[in-house]
């Protein structure tokens, strides 16, 4: 039977089409394909000033010739406001406004104008085809996408587009994952043989799901794929239009964290990296390398604010975007299913090595040269100083001890406390949440036992081992486990409290 290729291929490539004036686009899933470059449109109101009066609009269209003898340089940002491990290069770097803090500055060294035109899409795919139409600069997407994006680029040839830097990423990974409604009869990826399942296809969700279905004996042709965007699989799967939902963050926690659904399958199970990362169109990063070594600096700022401040945050993206703060955190609050950082690190550039077959076979890239297509050179030119990633620290007050093994450390958020308590080990998060009664738990988060995936604790499946409380985000996690100590049992999650 013939497939439909994961990436449909632009039928045709349009002129780059001069530059005009940019305006600040969104923050809307509405904003797709069709906009053209240079489109003027009424500004939005924003978090802060600065935006305002850094992000110009302009009459008068300029070239990129005519910008290097002075004048206006525009460019056009491509992101992913919900996809939130890309919110560094993209809803947080906005919301902040480093890009134009860093454009601004550059202006004042070499009389230039810059004008920064937000796009905001629900995944990459539509990023890439307007890199492809030269409307697009810098993107985000995450890693199957951006292997197509090389490969398309390639394939079209010119200058090509060049990956350049990493935003989130989860080596195991567990960004990506398989919910089901609460009352469904399924409790392994198996059962969904048959099925209708909700992802989009060619992201890096799909490419986990045909992956993890084959390591269970299930190929991709025995479901019924429904192609979705995210929020469409979401609301699918509410109102029982599909089986599954197979997505990125942050849609899995979003359904299970407002009752809607239950993890079927944590990404880390594959135990193979994921990752999302930044890319840009080279002829444009060619031209204006300042603007990419802008963007890089801003990156590593809103980098640090994230990690340094991540509870404030998740606040501000949660904002931007309308998700649950609380979901927000889940991925990108300390010890988070996300860790930002922006270098293109040796094991996240074999795992992308290692995706390349797997999409040739399935018939979604024919060639792709990875050596050419990641290019490191723009972060080493940026100089950037390493930005550690953010931690559960401090002192379990409830336990008295100091939080010291990430590989237990929990996090819990109280109504009305404006910081999270850190909880030594899973017990002591038990307990704490125990000697709290009557003060509301806005979510507190543990991670799974096994693969380390930071979940909702009320959501885990647990295990008491002895004196040991062990949480876990899936059934076949647990079961695995139990398989392997017979001493273990069972417990719900108000039996797990009561014995802490």
């Amino acid at each position: 039977m013939s497939r439909r290729p994961l990436f449909p291929r632009p039928t045709s490539r349009p002129a780059a089409r001069p530059l005009g004036p940019a305006s600040v686009q969104g923050p809307s899933s509405a904003q797709g394909p069709s906009s053209a470059r240079g489109t003027s449109a009424a500004r939005r109101p924003l978090p802060l000033a600065l935006l305002a009066a850094t992000v110009l609009t302009g009459l008068t269209g300029c070239s990129s010739a005519d910008a290097s003898a002075g004048g206006d340089v525009e460019v056009v940002v491509g992101y992913q406001s919900k996809t939130i491990n890309t919110v560094t290069a993209g809803t947080l770097l906005r919301a902040r406004g480093y890009f134009e803090q860093q454009l601004a500055a550059e202006g004042k060294k070499n009389g230039r104008t810059y004008k920064v035109s937000w796009q905001d899409y629900d995944s990459g795919a539509p990023i890439t085809a307007q890199m492809l139409a030269d409307k697009t600069d810098i993107g985000s997407m995450g890693d199957y996408p951006l292997l197509i994006n090389g490969s398309r680029a390639q394939e079209a040839g010119g200058a090509g587009t060049r990956m350049i830097s990493v935003t989130g990423y989860n080596e195991l990974g567990a960004l990506n994952s398989v919910v089901v409604p609460n009352g469904s009869p399924a409790h392994t990826l198996a059962d969904l043989k048959g099925k209708k399942v909700s992802t989009s296809v060619g992201s890096a969700a799909d490419g986990t799901l045909v992956q993890a279905l084959r390591k269970a004996g299930v190929q991709d042709t025995e479901i019924s794929k429904q192609n979705q965007q995210p929020a469409i699989g979401a609301s699918a799967l509410k109102a029982g239009g599909v089986d599954a939902l197979a997505q990125f963050v942050a849609w899995p926690g979003q359904v299970v964290f407002g009752g809607d659904a239950r993890l079927l399958y944590d990404g880390a199970a594959l135990a193979r990296p994921t990752l999302h990362g930044v890319v840009v169109r080279q002829k444009y990063a060619t031209e204006h390398p300042e603007v990419i070594g802008a963007f890089l600096r801003a990156q590593a700022d809103a980098t640090r604010y994230l990690n340094e401040q991540p509870l404030a945050a998740s606040q501000e993206v949660a904002a931007a975007t309308g998700l649950a703060p609380e979901v927000v955190h889940l991925y990108n609050g300390p010890n988070g299913i996300a860790t930002f950082g922006l270098p293109l690190r040796p094991e996240l550039l074999a795992a992308l090595r290692e995706d390349v077959p797997f999409l040739k076979s399935v018939g979604v890239l024919k060639a792709l040269d990875l050596d050419s297509f990641v290019d490191p050179s723009y972060l080493a030119k940026a100089a950037l100083s390493e930005i550690a990633p953010a931690r559960i620290t401090g002192t379990d007050t409830v336990c008295g001890q100091p939080v010291t093994d990430p590989a237990k450390a929990g996090e819990i958020w109280f109504d009305g406390e404006d910081a999270t308590r850190p909880a030594a080990t899973p017990a002591c998060l038990l307990k704490a949440v125990k000697a709290a009664a009557g003060k509301k738990v806005r979510a507190a988060y543990v991670p799974d036992a096994t693969t380390g995936t930071r979940w909702f604790a009320d959501k885990d499946h647990w295990a008491q081992d002895g004196a040991d409380l062990l949480p876990f985000t899936t059934e076949d996690g647990l079961k695995a486990y139990l398989g392997a100590h017979p001493g273990a049992k069972q417990i719900g999650y108000e039996q797990a409290l009561a014995a802490s």
